[in-house]
């Protein structure tokens, strides 16, 4: 009985052990800075399609805002074509997808 009990102990903690090493397949966090070259709200007003490029490599980049502030500053014209923004996003499949996303000059 105890050496049933026993390899029922060390079972389990392998068991643990093999899944605490296990790690998470998220998606990799960017940061940037850059310029807005062009912006495409979605017909249905729920995200819009950023197209960016980079201030150090000069690379466009293309970044999906889905937040509400920012849709809503993209609607009034507080954010537009040329504006200097800062933004993290996600990168998952292929897609970019925002995190966070402000005018380095304020607002």
């Amino acid at each position: 009985m105890k050496k049933i009990l026993s390899i029922v102990i060390v079972l389990a903690l392998t068991a643990f052990a093999s899944l605490a090493v296990v790690t998470n397949a998220s998606a990799e966090e960017f940061k940037m800075t850059g310029t807005i070259s062009k912006i495409e709200l979605a017909a249905d007003g729920k995200a819009a399609t950023v197209v960016l490029k980079d201030t150090k490599s000069e690379a466009s980049v293309t970044v999906i805002v889905s937040d509400e502030l920012t849709l809503d500053k993209f609607k009034d014209k507080r954010i537009v074509e040329g504006d200097e923004i800062r933004t993290k996003y996600d990168s998952e499949g292929g897609k970019n997808t925002s995190k966070m996303f402000k005018k380095t000059a304020g607002c």
